[in-house]
């Protein structure tokens, strides 16, 4: 194992246990699960991009890895930290976690608080074409939230929801340890108001 991938694993491991001790994520886990995920520098495909295999699920009412972390264990949160890191390098990590319209309203005046920039993705908006080619819609996706953003990657991102997709929101940043800080402090913040 070369240096970067120990750093790497060391840093995963350490976010998905802040995670998992993090009750009040539970609430924030989407009916198609959630992924934390670390993309090398520079990633080309899923296979360079370091996720929880079988995602994070919840346990007796807590967050709970399914399986342990591995590269090419995540398909969409994958493709997505690529396409994101084509726009900026600096993100490499990022978390999917649940939408609804009382959660937007709050992320989007908690982003604003935090100096963060917070973005859509209109799935309604989608090209019949894109939809259609198979691993066309990410690129498209995360032009999107960029776009919506007036041209800045967004922190936090939602998309809404499409025939046969639930809406879900993500946040992204430096490294998963940030990540998962981000989105406890988000989890918890959220179950208080």
């Amino acid at each position: 194992m070369k240096p970067n991938e120990i750093d790497m694993r060391g840093k995963i491991a350490v976010a998905l246990g802040l995670v998992e001790e993090c009750k009040e994520f539970a609430a924030l886990i989407p009916e198609v699960r959630t992924n934390l995920v670390y993309a090398r520098p520079n990633s080309r495909s899923r296979d360079d991009v370091l996720g929880i295999d079988g995602r994070i699920t919840v346990v007796s009412g807590v967050p709970h890895a399914a399986g342990k972390p591995r590269f090419g264990a995540s398909s969409h949160m994958a493709r997505l930290m690529v396409e994101l890191g084509k726009a900026d390098s600096a993100f490499r990590a990022g978390v999917n976690f649940a939408n609804n319209p009382s959660l937007t309203k709050w992320l989007e005046e908690y982003c604003k608080a935090k100096g963060w920039v917070f973005s859509v993705i209109d799935r309604s908006k989608e090209p019949e074409e894109i939809k259609e080619a198979e691993g066309a819609s990410m690129p498209w996706k995360v032009q999107q939230a960029i776009d919506a953003a007036g041209g800045r990657v967004p922190k936090i991102f939602y998309e809404t929801g499409a025939i046969g997709k639930e809406p879900v929101s993500v946040l992204v940043g430096r490294d998963p340890i940030e990540v998962a800080e981000q989105i406890c402090e988000i989890a918890r913040r959220y179950h208080e108001r």
